[in-house]
C-alpha cells in the first residue's frame, strides 16, 4: 500500500522540498547564501544558512512558480543536474525560459490546473487569485497529495487561486490539511527606505502598517477565510535581508515567533514557523512530526550579528539617507543619451497606470490652487552633469520637460506625485544591471496622493516589470548568466 503522507522540508525564504512516494520536487530553489543579478547586489537570505547540496536527496524535479529573482536563481538552477525537468505555469515571460534552457534545461509549461504526477505524488499548478496585484499575477500556486492522502496548499506570492477555491468548495479538490503562507510584509523599521513610504506629512496608516498584529491578521484570517478546513499553517517568506541594510532583517521575519504568538492567540489551527532545514511530516492520519535534516545549517553567529544590529536600530533609529545600488556610470554622455531615449516611453506609458490616472483627473492640490499640465515630478540625483536633474510630466503632452531644481519641501507642495532615484539606478535598469524591485526596495521613495497604489512605485512596477519590458528583463538575465560565466572561470 503506498504511504500516502507528505514531508516538507523548509530551505529558507520561499524555498521547498516536497517529497511523497519517493519522489521529491524542488519548488522555487534558492540553495545560495542569497539571491540577486550580481555578487555585488545579493540579498542574504534570512536565516542564514549554509546547504550541503551534495547531500540533499535526489531530486526527481523542479517546479517555479514565477521569475522574480527571490524565487528565480540561476546560479542554483546552474549547480542541479540539467537532466532535470523545469515545471511552470503558462505566463512565465519567454525570457526566464529562455535563460533556464541556455543553461541545457528543459522548461516544461503547465496548463493551469495541470499536474506533474511523479507516480502517487501529484502536483497541481493553480493560477493566481483574481485579486492578485498585477506584478504578482503570472505566480502558480502548488497544491500537492500522495494519492488520496492529505493536500497541502502552498500559497506563492498571490491572492488564494478562485479556481482553487471552488474546486474545493465544489468538493471537487479536498480542503488541504496543511497551507503554506507566504509573508510578504518586508515592513522596514520607521526611517529608513522603502517602497512603502509616502513622503507626504501625515499621509498613511503608519501605525496600522507597521503592526505585527496586522500581518498576522492578514496572513491567517484574511488569506485563509476561504479554507475554513485548514488545520496547520505554515509561514515563509520575508526571508532575506534588504541589500547593504542598516536595520539586519524585517520586521516580523522571526516566524518561530510569530508561529507562537498566532497560536497563543487563536484555537482555529497550528500554526508552524520553520526555519531552514526543519522538515515537517504530514502523514495519512495523526499528528503533524517535525524532524531537522543534518544539511542545513544555520550561519548562527550571523544571525546573532545581525540581531544585533537589528535591535540597536530599533533602540536608536536614524533616518537613513537614499544610496545607489546599480553600478556607477562611467559613459555618461552615453547614459544621457539612453535617457533622453527612454523618457518619452515612459511620459506615455505612465497615462494609463492609476498615478497617472488620479493625476489627470485632480484640478486642484493642497492651497486650492489650480494645478497646470505638470502633475508628477521625476527627481534624478548624481547627474554626470553633476547635481540633481528634476523632470516634470506634462499632461498635454504626456512627456516629461527638464525644470529647474527645487528644494524637497517645496516639489512637495507643487506637485501631488513624486519620485526620488539615482540616475545610475535608473539608468542600470535600462541595462538590466538591476530590476525595478531591486531599486524600490531600498533607493527610491516616493509621494502620492490618494491610495498607497496610486504611488510611482506601483505605476513603475507596471511600467518596468519583467511581463510589461521582457527585453530588459532579457538583459538582466544576460548580466546575471555573464557574472555566473566569470564565476566558474574565476574557479
Amino acid at each position: 500500500m503506498t504511504d500516502r503522507s507528505l514531508t516538507l522540508t523548509f530551505l529558507g525564504h520561499q524555498t521547498w522540498l516536497v517529497e511523497g512516494d519517493g519522489h521529491r520536487v524542488l519548488v522555487d530553489p534558492v540553495l545560495g547564501p542569497g539571491f540577486g543579478l550580481s555578487p555585488a547586489l545579493e540579498f542574504r537570505i534570512w536565516p542564514p544558512r549554509t546547504i550541503e547540496t551534495a547531500r540533499m536527496p535526489q531530486l526527481d524535479a523542479i517546479v517555479l512558480t514565477h521569475e522574480h529573482l527571490d524565487h528565480f536563481h540561476l546560479p542554483t538552477l546552474a549547480a542541479l543536474p540539467k537532466s532535470l525537468p523545469v515545471y511552470t505555469g503558462p505566463l512565465l515571460p519567454a525570457p526566464v525560459a529562455e535563460a533556464i534552457e541556455s543553461l541545457g534545461f528543459t522548461v516544461h509549461r503547465i496548463d493551469h490546473t495541470g499536474a506533474i504526477q511523479l507516480g502517487e505524488l501529484t502536483m497541481r499548478l493553480y493560477p493566481a487569485g483574481a485579486r492578485t496585484l498585477f506584478w504578482e499575477d503570472r505566480v502558480v500556486q502548488p497544491v500537492a497529495r500522495v494519492g488520496d492522502g492529505p493536500a497541502v496548499a502552498i500559497g506563492v506570492d498571490a491572492d488564494l487561486s478562485d479556481v482553487y477555491r471552488t474546486a474545493v468548495a465544489e468538493g471537487r479538490e479536498p480542503m488541504p490539511r496543511m497551507a503554506i503562507v507566504s509573508n510578504n510584509s518586508q515592513i522596514a523599521p520607521l526611517g529608513t527606505p522603502g517602497s512603502d513610504t509616502n513622503l507626504l506629512p501625515g499621509s498613511g496608516d503608519v501605525r496600522g502598517r507597521k503592526s505585527g498584529l496586522r500581518v498576522l491578521g492578514e496572513l491567517l484570517l484574511d488569506y485563509l477565510e476561504p479554507l475554513p478546513g485548514v488545520e496547520h499553517v505554515v509561514l515563509c517568506g520575508n526571508g532575506f535581508l534588504p541589500a547593504r541594510s542598516p536595520h539586519g532583517p524585517y520586521l516580523y521575519a522571526d516566524h518561530p515567533a510569530m508561529a507562537q504568538a498566532a497560536n497563543a492567540l487563536q484555537h482555529l489551527f497550528t500554526v508552524h514557523g520553520p526555519r531552514p532545514g526543519d522538515q515537517l511530516i504530514l502523514p495519512a492520519a495523526g499528528p503533524v512530526t517535525s524532524e531537522r535534516v543534518d544539511w542545513v545549517h544555520i550561519d548562527e553567529r550571523f544571525e546573532a550579528e545581525q540581531l544585533a544590529v537589528h535591535a540597536a536600530f530599533l533602540a536608536e533609529p536614524e533616518p537613513v539617507p537614499l544610496a545607489p545600488i546599480a553600478p556607477p556610470i562611467t559613459d555618461g554622455g552615453s547614459a544621457l543619451a539612453e535617457l533622453d531615449e527612454e523618457l518619452p516611453r515612459l511620459g506615455r506609458e505612465l497615462v494609463p497606470t492609476s498615478a497617472g490616472q488620479l493625476a489627470a483627473s485632480i484640478p486642484e492640490y493642497l492651497d486650492d490652487t489650480p494645478l497646470g499640465p505638470h502633475r508628477i515630478l521625476l527627481v534624478l540625483r548624481d547627474t554626470p552633469a553633476g547635481g540633481e536633474r528634476h523632470y516634470a510630466w506634462d499632461l498635454t503632452t504626456a512627456a516629461f520637460t527638464l525644470v529647474d531644481p527645487v528644494p524637497l519641501d517645496e516639489a512637495l507642495a507643487r506637485y501631488p506625485f513624486g519620485a526620488v532615484l539615482f540616475f545610475q539606478d535608473l539608468i542600470g535598469i535600462l541595462r538590466g544591471q538591476v530590476q525595478i524591485w531591486d531599486v524600490a526596495g531600498s533607493s527610491m521613495q516616493c509621494w502620492n496622493i490618494g491610495r498607497p497604489l496610486d504611488s510611482l512605485v506601483y505605476a513603475l512596477f507596471a511600467i518596468y516589470g519583467e511581463h510589461q519590458r521582457p527585453e530588459l528583463a532579457a538583459r538582466s538575465y544576460a548580466y546575471a548568466l555573464g557574472h555566473l560565466a566569470g564565476a566558474r572561470r574565476a574557479g
